[in-house]
């Protein structure tokens, strides 16, 4: 039965967190919305042909000249911030996501060919790990995408350059516990190759304390990427994300037009509390000593 399976189990308990089940909610409703965003949006925000300077920086609830409502306002651009939120809800998501995966990818594949291969080859990899994780990831991430030039997929390889440690020292210390057990003994006697011991014995076992980290380092490269866009060292303006919403508005703020920082910030700070609040129950549950 679907109910005794581990799996149900893990559903079971993870709708018991009541907090925890509306935070995943919260989440599924912006990746909804963010993956929609051409059908749910009023307008194309990025889209000239629609755009009206006269309705620009309009407070919320304005009936701007196309004859739909703004609920939100609009920008300096007179691009309808609803719509430029969800919009960059979708960007945002898919540098985050991009991010963790390679990192997550990159980092457990290094921790635990680390823990199987051991001596100085372990010796190696770890001490370049531990001084990677010496510095901050916000500053490896700034130097790098002064190194790499804008674009996305050179945010995505900066993110992935300054987070994928995280993964590799979690990895690590998950297959060093598993390298003396007897099923990886057994393995190991047979004519399998070290590659397939790795990454089809060692590592899948691993994986609990890693989607733990990917949850929270997903949340972390959204919170990255919004703060290079708006230290101006992120994404292109082609390609608008919730940070660059809050840096265009926010020379704004002083003259009362608030909504135009406020709302993307608010979103953005939903999505990466939602995603924290996820990670800290599939923590909680596959951690037995935090379980109840």
């Amino acid at each position: 039965m679907t109910g005794t399976s581990p799996l149900g189990r893990f559903w079971s308990e993870f709708r018991e967190n009541g907090v925890a089940f509306a935070a995943l909610c919260m989440v599924l409703a912006i990746v909804g919305v963010a993956i929609f965003a051409p059908i749910v949006a009023p307008q194309d925000p990025y889209d000239l042909a629609t755009l009206v300077l006269a309705d620009a920086r309009r407070p919320p609830g304005f009936l701007g000249t196309k004859g739909f409502v703004h609920w939100l306002g609009t920008d300096a651009q007179g691009r309808d911030l609803l719509s430029a939120i969800l919009y960059g809800l979708r960007v945002s998501l898919q540098v985050g996501l991009a991010a963790g995966t390679f990192a997550f990818v990159v980092g457990a594949s290094l921790g635990a060919i680390a823990a199987f291969a051991g001596g100085r080859v372990e010796m190696l990899i770890m001490r370049f790990i531990d001084l990677q994780l010496s510095f901050p990831a916000i500053l490896l991430a700034l130097v790098l995408v002064a190194v790499l030039g804008p674009g996305k997929w050179q945010l995505i390889a900066a993110l992935v350059t300054a987070q994928y440690a995280y993964f590799a020292r979690t990895a690590h210390g998950a297959a060093s516990a598993e390298r003396s057990k007897d099923y990886v003994v057994a393995a190991l006697s047979t004519p399998l190759s070290a590659k397939r011991v790795v990454f089809r014995h060692i590592l899948p076992n691993c994986l609990p304390p890693l989607i733990v980290v990917a949850t929270v380092q997903v949340a972390n490269s959204i919170a990255l990427e919004a703060t290079l866009s708006f230290l101006g060292l992120g994404l292109p303006v082609t390609e608008p994300s919730l940070g660059m919403l809050i840096a265009n508005g926010f020379q704004y703020m002083l003259s009362g037009r608030y909504w135009i920082s406020i709302y993307p910030g608010v979103a953005l700070i939903v999505l990466i509390v939602a995603i924290n609040l996820v990670g800290d129950q599939i923590r909680d549950q596959l951690n037995p000593r935090l379980r109840r």
